[in-house]
């Protein structure tokens, strides 16, 4: 016997979009997050129709932000016709099941400028002491 719809798995669950996004979790400046599938309008925080993977935003001992898919599932949400946030499909990107979300290229290009004024204003006052040096 079916559910009703006010169960939250009745005829309109079924219909209803869904979107593939983060779920937080964790604690005060600790965060970790759920990649989840669950209904469009709903809050994060409202239960989830299935967890699909974790990502762990803060960096390891080895510098490293750890992810997990069940690529599987992932697939098939989308082929279902799941939509996707865009931090998520940035992960999928990174991850290789998607095209690289060109919002990717714009941190890269960001973080490569943000480097190249950090070397230069090193140089520049590296060859500031060294005149100093050299003249005293």
């Amino acid at each position: 016997m079916p559910l009703i719809p006010a169960s939250g798995t009745g005829r309109f669950w079924a219909k209803s979009a869904k979107i593939i996004r983060f779920a937080r979790q964790g604690c005060t400046n600790r965060p970790f997050f759920h990649i989840v599938v669950m209904e469009r309008r709903k809050c994060q925080y409202q239960p989830v129709i299935e967890q699909i993977g974790t990502y762990d935003p803060i960096p390891n001992e080895h510098n490293e932000k750890l992810v997990s898919f069940n690529f599987e599932r992932v697939r098939y949400w989308l082929g279902s016709g799941a939509h996707l946030s865009t931090p998520v499909a940035e992960l999928l990107g990174v991850a290789g099941l998607l095209p690289v979300h060109p919002r990717t290229y714009m941190n890269a290009w960001r973080n490569r400028q943000t480097a190249e004024k950090v070397a230069q204003l090193e140089a520049a006052k590296k060859q500031s002491e060294d005149a100093a040096e050299a003249s005293s």
